[in-house]
This record gives structure tokens, C-alpha cells and sequence, in this order.
């Protein structure tokens, strides 16, 4: 077709074969069309080069079709398996996803709130332990359709996705209990995180069920950056009973603490284990491979979506925590202790 003229739906319509109404359903609500009609609608939208008149279409709906995500670090690799997860659902739905990168600072937040709350947005995903200020109404509740994921909000009035961080903390500390370590040292995230508080929780639970009292001593503040892993490594193995093991409260502070351990002439983990979690993509490919925890960022990420759009589509939005389940991934970082 010549790209001289526009083409109208009706043309598309008519060469597909199909109803104009048809051909909207395709472009704005794909999941209400059959498979083959999908296929043949789009197929023919590509070749006719349309370009449906999106601003007429947000008029008559009182829609965006966009929806913010808020993101504390956007240099953290594993908030990027989340947010192709959102944008796996949202594109479906004919929805842009906008990323609001917060630095956790609540001035940006509240910038981002005021996209959904002018109609430049319809909804928001927050991916920090914290409820936007501007969110709320007088009375607590919210003011604009949110989901919390990822980093969850305790008792927060919305729907929530994440894992169960202190049950995954201690799968993983039993599973080195299990290799022959007594004297597991631990990497903690920020203090102000819940995963943080969650994890050490699981970690002393798993002790405990070995007959084992947490040792400070073995406790290190790290903060989810690979700097702090390698400060805290460090820091660990000045006690007077350094550890044979270290359990990072994510993989970027274990990587921190590999390269650490190594230019101190340590092996990994002839010397010493180190174990993650997140299971970035980096995770399979540092030497040695990391031992993780795989959460299911993408489908973390599906989740939180398909919960705004309940609540975009009139849902009610149950303030419910949805868990999903984590999957222990044994590489090639963690080993029996050395003999004494």
C-alpha cells in the first residue's frame, strides 16, 4: 500500500477480512481476540503501516495507557528481570510502561504520583519498600490504583507480590549447614529494607534448628552493592573465628565478596563458600558460578501487572500479599568446609 495516504481502520478492517470493531479489540484488548484472528490482524496492521489515532482513543476512554514503574536503583540488574515482566503484560494490553528511577527519594516519588494523578498515567507499580506520601488519602487510603512488588510494604492498603524472603534465607542456610559449615557468616542488605530484616530472621531460624547461636561476630552491614560486599567480606574475616561460609543477602554484595576473598590469595571455595540470592544474570557467569536463590523476577513482574489492570478494569484492590515461589540453585561457590 502506498505510504502517501493514511490508512484508516476501515481499510485494515476490510483487507483482514474482519469487523472494524474487530480490529480495535486487536489493538487495545488482544486478549479478547482469538489466536488466528491476532495473528492476521496485526500481520495486515504491519503491512498497511497503520497508526491508529492513539490520542482520540485515549479521549473517548479517559485512559493513558501507561502506567509508571518506581524503581529505587535502576542500575540494579535485578530490578530488570522485573520490569520485562511488566512490560511482557502491559504491552499485551496495548499499555507503554514508564520507569521512574527514585533513587528512593520521595520528592521523586511524588513527581511520578503526579503523572497518574493529571491523567498522564493510569497506574503505578512500586518496586521500594515505601508508600508514596503523595498516594494517600487523609485517611490512609489511596488515592491512585498502586501495586507494591518486589521490596513489599508491611500491611500497606494494596495488593503486594514478593516471596517469602525468611523461608529462602533459612533453605539456604540449612543447605550449607548441610555441606559441613558451623560457622556461616552473613552479608545484610540496608537496614531500612524489610528483605533485610526477613532474611536474617530465616538465617538465625536455620541456626537455631542446627543447635546453633548466631554470632555477631559473623554478622556484616553490607548494602546491596558490590562495594559493600567486598567492605564487609573484609570485615568478617577480622574475627578472632573468621567463617567458612558467607551468605550474601544478594548476589551483587556475593560478587563484591568473591573479588575481595581473591586478592587476598583465598580460593572460592576450596578456603572459603559464598552464596547469593536473586540469581542475576551475572550469578552463572562469575568465577566461581554462584550458588543462589532464584526468585521468579519475571514472574514477579507479570504478577504486579495483572493485578493494576484488575484494579484499572474496576477491581477491588484486596491488600493481599501474593508469594510466589523461590528455587534454590546449587553452582559451583560453595563446597564442604576445609579440614582443620
Amino acid at each position: 500500500m502506498s505510504s502517501s495516504r493514511a490508512t484508516s481502520i476501515r481499510q485494515v478492517a476490510r483487507q483482514a477480512g474482519v469487523s472494524i470493531a474487530t480490529v480495535s479489540r486487536a489493538l487495545t484488548t488482544p486478549d479478547k481476540v482469538s489466536e488466528k484472528t491476532l495473528k492476521k490482524v496485526l500481520a495486515q496492521v504491519e503491512r498497511s503501516r497503520y497508526k491508529p489515532n492513539l490520542l482520540a482513543r485515549n479521549f473517548r476512554s479517559k485512559r493513558a495507557y501507561s502506567v509508571v514503574v518506581l524503581v529505587p536503583n535502576i542500575a540494579n540488574p535485578f530490578f530488570a528481570e522485573i520490569i520485562r515482566g511488566i512490560e511482557q503484560v502491559a504491552q499485551q494490553q496495548g499499555y507503554a510502561v514508564l520507569l521512574g528511577d527514585t533513587e528512593g527519594r520521595e520528592d521523586r516519588e511524588a513527581y511520578y504520583v503526579g503523572l497518574v494523578e493529571t491523567r498522564q498515567a493510569d497506574g503505578l507499580i512500586q518496586l521500594h519498600p515505601r508508600l508514596p506520601k503523595a498516594a494517600r488519602g487523609a485517611n490512609g487510603t489511596l488515592d491512585i490504583p498502586l501495586v507494591n512488588a518486589c521490596e513489599y510494604i508491611e500491611d500497606a492498603p494494596c495488593p503486594r507480590v514478593g516471596i517469602d524472603n525468611a523461608a529462602a534465607a533459612r533453605e539456604m542456610t540449612a543447605y550449607l549447614l548441610g555441606l559441613g559449615h558451623r560457622r556461616i557468616g552473613v552479608i545484610l542488605g540496608p537496614d531500612s529494607s524489610p528483605l533485610t530484616s526477613d532474611r536474617l530472621r530465616g538465617y538465625k531460624h536455620g541456626l537455631r534448628s542446627a543447635k546453633i547461636s548466631a554470632d555477631d561476630a559473623l554478622i556484616a552491614q553490607g548494602d546491596f552493592t558490590m562495594s559493600s560486599g567486598s567492605v564487609a567480606a573484609e570485615k568478617l574475616f577480622k574475627a578472632k573465628q573468621p567463617p567458612t561460609a558467607i551468605f550474601c543477602f544478594n548476589d551483587e554484595m556475593a560478587l563484591g565478596a568473591i573479588r575481595y576473598l581473591k586478592s587476598t590469595g583465598r580460593s572460592v571455595p576450596q578456603d572459603v563458600s559464598v552464596v547469593g540470592f536473586d540469581d542475576i544474570e551475572f550469578a552463572s557467569f562469575c568465577d566461581p558460578p554462584l550458588t543462589t536463590i532464584e526468585q521468579p523476577t519475571r514472574e514477579i513482574g507479570n504478577k504486579a501487572m495483572s493485578l493494576l489492570f484488575d484494579m484499572l478494569n474496576g477491581g477491588k484492590p484486596e491488600p493481599t500479599m501474593h508469594t510466589l515461589p523461590i528455587k534454590l540453585i546449587v553452582r559451583d561457590s560453595a563446597a564442604a568446609p576445609p579440614k582443620q
